[in-house]
């Protein structure tokens, strides 16, 4: 494992960089991205941020969000991966990883999952409740100031990872690092609301019926809520309003886990996992080939329906211990 002060040299020492995000993106993997691609551009670095897919609507309260690219436009001396716990989370850009990898191309990694497999030549991992907490610390140590858009991106990820910071990882350095954004001019409340809050009224209904289709298994220790391909038709969405879903669930008492699995296609679902901190479901996902954290997880299941909640049922029991 590098340190922050060997990631920064190394950082500030390139001559262009290709940035890369998770599938299926999510406010901290954009947030962190974007604030570094804007700190390369302090310091004239060239450089460009990939995403594989179509980003939610309501990502465009990030900053330089329109500068994302679903492809490269060339080459680049370096490839850094933000809040990516392995190379196969960049989904069709992996092939594009793997050919730079393959040539001895420079590779960092720049991440907070305690599943990750230091798959680049250069590796920082921190668990923390935001991977925006470990790319504000190696900006810093780069020597780049935090102006309005670099803390509004940092501020976005913390925010959306950090479950507008309820979740139990949060710690007093989240709150320290929030604060010296939002004094940097990072407006909370806008992003809170553009990337937590906000929703059309379809996929409010969405959510109602998801909710009181809630399934409860294990003596109301788990949680499932479940939501199909059918269902997002009928309300005229995208599989991102699933987003948020997951959550609800742990604020029912008895509940130790809650899951959402969404339909992506016939059978093959996506799992959402979410721990109050008894379970650890980044143990949960393992099962299945997934991971994340100890209380916040996902993976992907495959079969029928029932099957399906019958396996995660029971890789859940296999981690209950003496919950």
């Amino acid at each position: 494992m590098n340190t922050v002060t060997e990631i920064a040299a190394l950082l500030r020492g390139l001559r262009s960089v290709q940035i890369f995000t998770h599938m299926r993106a999510d406010g901290d993997t954009i947030g962190s991205a974007l604030a570094l691609s804007f700190a390369f551009d302090r310091l004239g670095i060239a450089n460009e941020v990939l995403n594989e897919g179509e980003l939610p609507t309501h990502f465009a309260v990030f900053p330089g969000v329109a500068r994302i690219r679903r492809e490269p436009s060339g080459d680049a001396a370096a490839f850094v991966c933000a809040d990516c716990s392995e190379e196969t989370r960049l989904g069709e850009l992996t092939s594009w990883f793997r050919r730079g990898t393959a040539k001895g191309k420079l590779t960092v990694n720049i991440d907070h999952h305690i599943s990750n497999t230091l798959y680049c030549r250069y590796n920082f991992v921190q668990a923390r409740s935001s991977n925006c907490e470990n790319m504000a610390e190696i900006i810093a140590a780069m020597g780049v100031p935090l102006d309005r858009e670099i803390a509004s991106c940092l501020l976005g990820g913390v925010v959306t990872d950090s479950g507008t910071f309820t979740h139990s990882d949060v710690t007093g350095d989240t709150f320290r690092l929030a604060a010296r954004l939002v004094d940097a001019g990072a407006n909370v409340d806008e992003l809170s609301y553009q990337l937590m809050r906000r929703q059309s009224p379809a996929r409010a209904q969405l959510y109602a019926k998801a909710i009181s289709q809630l399934r409860f298994f294990l003596d109301g220790k788990l949680a499932v809520a479940y939501v199909s391909q059918q269902m997002l038709s009928d309300y005229g969405l995208k599989q991102d309003a699933t987003s948020g879903i997951v959550d609800f669930a742990l604020t029912i008492d008895g509940v130790e886990v809650s899951a959402c699995i969404m339909e992506y296609k016939r059978g093959q679902y996506k799992a959402s996992l979410r721990s109050k901190g008894k379970v650890n479901v980044n143990a949960v996902a393992g099962t299945f080939g997934g991971g994340g954290h100890i209380l916040a997880s996902g993976c992907m299941l495959f079969g029928e329906t029932e099957e399906v909640f019958d396996r995660l049922r029971y890789a859940v029991y296999q981690n209950l211990e003496d919950v």
